[in-house]
């Protein structure tokens, strides 16, 4: 096992402003959301989103040593953000970007149905393969890179930036992981041809981290299109078959060049496919999981039931985080998944993603105590 240990977490930050709807369940945010309509509310949690915080500071919760690199504002909104950074005792290579705006979400997490975001990327669409330093990437484990359809650099001209910035990873000797996000369908990033950056990217991809809304929107439009009509108003995700809808999209990701592929999906669980031992060997020598014990897994992992659901933003990230500090600690791949759907049913508990998340050890104990399963 190499002797590295750091986790580099780079991409996507913002400030997420959440707002407490004080109102019981909807069916629909029009019964909530009308014209004229004054909403009580209660108070807003604000906090540090995107995946270079949820995913960073679920990890530094779990115990690992993590740097964060992104770019933010030098406005109000970056003060506050890096204020609130600092607190939680990370080490980060953050760029204060001159001129530039930080980029903020306003979460709408209306009790009774999938949250809505009001997003601006502000700085995140200028960072760059420039913004990652030789220098950060020493003694790191694993480099994750977060979101990269919401920073318009990375799949501007055919992804090259984005192509860069994890070919710099690999070369300094790093795991590579990376995660996206969902972009809206009529935007800029809805329209590029996210299959034609895939293939360059994920065989540059040691480990990929997408939802499967993601996924599916970016290597099956019409299939995406299909799901959403049947789902209506509802999360595309309960309605989701394992052989019909989650496989093929594996086998694709898979014939990309993926090694391990982690695919969430929602409240009903997540899903995991691995290459075979070969291509795991390197993964395994920097983390000391079993590269033998770890090929050619299909699994699916349910989520465990959430002592309450306040706001699943973050979930996802958090989820992540589990999995990557489970393979640093040379976990199985069965304990890596039950970790990450603990992670991600710990962070649905409150506003801000990892408030309630706990030391890796702490996790293991409540997954071993008898923890429910949902289904």
């Amino acid at each position: 096992m190499s002797a590295r240990t750091k986790v580099i977490v780079a991409g996507c930050v913002c400030i997420d402003i959440s707002p407490e709807f004080l109102s019981g369940s909807v069916a629909e945010i029009g019964d909530l959301l009308k014209p004229g309509k004054l909403i009580e509310a209660g108070k807003a949690t604000i906090s540090p989103g995107g995946a270079v915080s949820n995913t960073g500071l679920a990890l530094k919760a779990l115990g690992e040593d993590v740097v964060l690199m992104a770019r933010i504002g030098d406005d109000l909104l970056g003060d506050t953000l890096s204020g609130i950074l600092s607190r939680y005792g990370v080490n980060d290579l953050m760029i204060r970007a001159s001129g530039e705006d930080t980029a903020y979400s306003v979460v709408l997490a209306v009790p009774g149905i999938d949250r809505i975001f009001i997003h601006n990327s502000g700085a995140n669409h200028t960072f760059c393969a420039d913004d990652v330093p030789q220098e950060g990437l020493e003694n790191a484990a694993i480099f994750h890179f977060g979101y990269p359809p919401l920073m318009r650099t990375m799949y501007t001209d055919g992804g090259a930036e984005l192509v860069k910035v994890m070919t710099k990873a690999k070369d300094a000797g790093c795991i590579t992981s990376l995660d996206m996000a969902m972009a809206d369908p009529e935007s800029e990033a809805g329209q590029i041809d996210w299959p034609s950056i895939l293939k360059k990217v994920l065989p540059l991809t040691d480990i990929f981290v997408p939802s499967f809304e993601e996924l599916m929107f970016m290597l099956d439009r019409d299939g995406y299109d299909r799901l959403k009509a049947e789902a209506g108003n509802g999360d595309i995700t309960d309605i989701i078959d394992l052989d019909k809808d989650i496989k093929p999209l594996a086998d694709k990701c898979m014939a990309m060049g993926t090694k391990v592929l982690l695919l969430k999906c929602g409240v009903p669980g997540l899903y995991l496919r691995t290459a075979d031992k070969d291509s795991l060997s390197a993964i395994a020598e920097m983390t000391g999981i079993d590269a033998a014990g770890w090929s050619g897994k299909d699994v699916f992992e349910r989520s465990y039931v959430a002592e309450r659901v306040v706001s699943a933003t973050g979930a996802g990230d958090t989820s992540i985080a589990g999995f990557l500090a489970g393979m640093l600690h040379g976990e199985s791949a069965e304990d890596c998944l039950h970790i990450a759907a603990a992670a991600g049913a710990l962070s649905v508990t409150e506003y801000a993603a990892v408030s309630a998340l706990m030391p890796l050890a702490d996790i293991k104990a409540k997954i071993e105590s008898g923890w429910d399963k949902i289904g």
